[in-house]
């Protein structure tokens, strides 16, 4: 099968190929450093390898908890915040028929998402939905303390003990957690959940091919090892032996710091198919989380079109010059759908009669590329072959080590996030949280 590609023909007309190529040699040390852990951040390393680790006993032990829940359970919960959640949902939408929610389950569960907010109407609303039906829970916690995620857990461990007995309850609730220390683990251990470990060299925004991601992905009914296969697959098209310019990841994170020495601060990833909305939101913690430190960084955007062309267009056009755009490309759809002729033609569309509607989408995505290129507004191009698990992994994969290469490039220490801990502090403080009074006093001094 052939590799999801990248074309960064529309950028040379905004930095050159020589300023790309500049950068080879620090590309080359990023890469070395993460080859040999010897760069800020090498304890969160543990992404770098871990498709080629995947054995087919894991995948099977994911695949058979995945079975359980789907045999006991007409919907799944997946607790978890950033990292703990975004991956699974990213793919899960992407595979998922986009009126899934409105359709009947056929033997699958319905998996829905909690955790990762603190809204008083969305748990009410879930927990009112979940009142009639026999619900399981996945909770993704490294520690079981995160306020969002906790809050969640404790609010749906009640309703599934009350609603199933505790018995039941016990073999429907799943851990994903620390292998030895945190709140999740005890209760894991004491409740006698089954539990998956997060490993403590995987960060959650690169946790995806861990259990973090596969067991919901796999209850959700889809190929878990077609998307494993994918991403081992563009690991060896990202190695390191790879020529620099063979390798679309060492090509990708050089073309945007290219751009972002020539004052380009925003990159906007694009998709013309709404499957990869969460797929942007996932992207957008990966790279946000690891390369906004230090007062530095390329903030991360996204837009779906050509929906946000009615929206984001006007600015996009000719808006402040400080963005480029990454475009996520479907070749082939999954679907055939042709237009219909009309005999009024009050539409005045009958000059795309017998056309695919796909045909329709490309030619807005080129004529928008097109638009937007002499707007001044460089664009890179991701070809995806097939909306699939495999190229999913793929995607997954070169996004990952893409993003860890950007960011040593950058100067920074990519798998950290120091900054993430501010909102906490001051939310814990106004909260009279145990341990917080000084900074509770200080707080309310400013208020």
């Amino acid at each position: 099968m052939e590799n999801i590609k990248l074309n960064i023909d529309k950028v040379l007309g905004f930095v050159s190929k020589e300023q790309i190529m500049a950068l080879e040699p620090a590309v080359k040390k990023a890469q070395a450093g993460l080859e040999e852990a010897n760069l800020p951040g090498n304890d969160f390393l543990g992404w770098l390898h871990l498709p080629s680790s995947i054995t087919k006993e894991f995948i099977e032990e994911i695949n058979a908890t995945a079975a359980t829940l789907r045999r006991n359970c007409d919907v799944v919960v997946v607790a978890g915040i950033g990292g703990s959640y975004l991956g699974a949902r990213a793919v899960i939408e992407a595979l998922s028929n986009n009126f899934a929610a409105m359709m009947p389950t056929a033997g699958n569960p319905r998996v829905v998402f909690a955790g990762h907010n603190i809204s008083e109407d969305y748990l009410s609303e879930l927990t009112a939905f979940l009142a009639d039906k026999k619900f399981g829970v996945i909770n993704i916690s490294k520690s079981g303390t995160t306020t969002e995620t906790a809050l969640a857990f404790r609010l749906l461990k009640k309703q599934c003990e009350e609603q199933r007995g505790k018995e039941t309850a016990s073999k429907v609730i799943v851990a994903i957690t620390d292998a030895v220390k945190g709140a999740a683990r005890i209760t894991a251990d004491k409740e006698g959940y089954k539990s998956f470990i997060i490993p403590d060299n995987v960060g959650g925004r690169f946790s995806v091919l861990t259990p973090v991601g596969l067991l919901p992905i796999a209850v959700a009914g889809f190929d878990i090892e077609a998307l494993v296969k994918g991403a081992q697959d563009m690991e060896k098209a990202c190695a390191p032996t790879v020529p620099f310019e063979e390798n679309i990841a060492a090509m990708y994170a050089a073309t945007r710091n290219a751009l972002y020495a020539n004052g380009k601060k925003i990159e906007i990833l694009v998709n013309y198919q709404p499957k990869l909305h969460f797929t942007s939101e996932w992207w957008k913690q990966l790279y946000g989380e690891s390369e906004g430190k230090e007062n530095k960084g390329i903030f991360p955007a996204s837009v779906d079109f050509t929906t946000d062309l009615h929206s984001m267009g006007q600015w996009i056009q000719e808006g402040e010059r400080t963005i480029f755009e990454t475009v996520l490309s479907i070749e082939k759809p999954n679907s055939s759908l042709i237009v219909p002729s009309d005999e009024a033609n009050l539409d005045g569309l009958n000059f795309l009669a017998g056309k695919h509607v796909d045909e329709v989408n490309k030619m807005a995505e080129l004529g928008t590329q097109l638009a937007h290129v002499d707007g001044g507004v460089p664009n890179m191009r991701i070809s995806i072959p097939e909306l699939n698990a495999y190229y999913i992994g793929q995607l997954i994969y070169f996004f990952e080590i893409g993003c860890g290469i950007s960011g040593y490039v950058l100067g920074v220490n990519p798998f950290n996030q120091p900054g993430v801990e501010a909102y906490k502090k001051n939310m814990f403080a106004l909260l009279d949280k145990p341990g917080y009074e000084a900074e509770s006093k200080a707080i309310r001094a400013r208020l």
